[in-house]
């Protein structure tokens, strides 16, 4: 069963527009699927999987005239995986500069490789958007339907594939996603990283989610120094798998801001590192899972919104906390994330330094207009 996506609408609005449109995800999230659905609307279009070599011999270092024979009459051409094709950005500048009556979407599942091949050359000429895991606003019919799939989002998540399967065959896909594919196919070749390492990583992260969390502590658990635990973060980073919160930090007397935290783009791959796919009466992480689930579900909220905002936590010398606080424009909201529905007082430190700024208590029951 096809899921409609809500990026689909803003994708064809830069499509329409001229733009080369760039859209970033991880692996099995929708890209492709999304691709091919748009080429069914178009009388002549092309679909290129870019892991084939022969489609990469095809499309590296061609003129315009040779490119222009390889695409015959097409309107419209995907290019997936775009970041297997060597200096992408120029072949791409070159079709949209050459032919503008053709429109372009590249896909890619690591923007490290992509976006340092095609940002320059495509300066003015693209639009970048994220794929993520399916949103609470792409399955549910209603705020009372999304609160009903809660649990199911925060055990198996939201990759497509997971969505439509029992709970016991989504955890086994979910497993094998995490132990074989996740991230080996993701970066070019002349990315270096180890693969065990890597994978220290990744559960040592799943464990600490919703904790703050030292570059120096990951190293020394999975024995390698600050600099390089910081370097595999990013590349993980890159690959859509996890992502960072900084601090907030406007006052300096009482807060540290050298810290981050570091949450997982889809909670099933999350509960795949740590190997638990048990339902939430049977969990001891419900909370994690919870705050987790709400600061990646307001990401894909805002971004079906079209707006642009600043995400960091607050935390200060004295452990108080909050989860999230929110900069849209000259305005700033904080937010605890609460699984269950209960009084919080904003933090006394936090009342004092920023009387003006908001605080909300986000629960299960009462979510309207922050994730739906």
């Amino acid at each position: 069963m096809y899921i409609n996506r809500y990026i689909t609408p803003r994708i064809k609005e830069s499509l329409a527009r001229g733009d080369v449109v760039i859209l970033y995800g991880a692996r099995q999230t929708g890209k492709t699927t999304l691709a091919k659905a748009l080429l069914t609307e178009y009388e002549e279009s092309l679909y290129l999987n870019c892991d084939e070599p022969d489609v990469r011999e095809r499309l590296t270092s061609k003129t315009s005239t040779e490119l222009k024979s390889f695409f015959g009459s097409a309107k419209f051409i995907v290019l997936d995986e775009a970041q297997r094709i060597k200096d992408i950005g120029l072949t791409a500048k070159l079709i949209h500069d050459t032919y503008p009556e053709i429109k372009l979407l590249l896909t890619g599942s690591s923007s490290m490789d992509l976006a340092n091949t095609i940002k320059e050359p495509l300066t003015g000429r693209s639009m970048e958007y994220i794929l993520y895991p399916l949103a609470s606003t792409e399955v549910a019919k209603s705020e009372l339907e999304a609160e009903r799939l809660v649990e199911k989002s925060l055990v198996l998540g939201g990759y497509p594939k997971a969505w439509s399967m029992s709970h016991d065959a989504a955890a086994a896909y979910l497993r094998n996603l995490v132990n074989n594919y996740l991230y080996r196919d993701v970066f070019s070749t002349n990315t270096v990283y180890d693969v065990d390492i890597m994978d220290n990583i990744l559960r040592l992260l799943a464990f600490q989610v919703g904790s703050e969390m030292s570059y120096s502590e990951v190293g020394s658990h999975v024995g390698i120094n600050k600099e390089t635990a910081m370097r595999y973060i990013s590349l993980l980073e890159k690959a859509f798998i996890v992502f960072r919160l900084p601090q907030y930090c406007k006052n300096e007397r009482n807060e540290v801001g050298r810290l981050r935290k570091v949450y997982f783009y889809d909670l099933g791959i999350r509960n795949g590192f740590v190997d638990n796919f048990a339902p939430l009466t049977h969990r001891n992480d419900v909370g994690a899972l919870w705050e987790n689930y709400c600061v990646v579900e307001r990401y894909k909220y805002l971004q079906k919104s079209g707006v642009y905002a600043r995400h960091y936590y607050w935390r200060s010398n004295t452990q108080q906390e909050i989860d999230l606080v929110e900069e849209i424009g000259p305005t700033t909201t904080a937010y605890e994330c609460k699984f269950k529905d209960q009084k919080v007082k904003k933090p006394t430190v936090f009342a004092t330094d920023y009387p003006d700024i908001p605080f909300l208590v986000i629960s299960k029951e009462h979510f309207g207009g922050f994730i739906y």
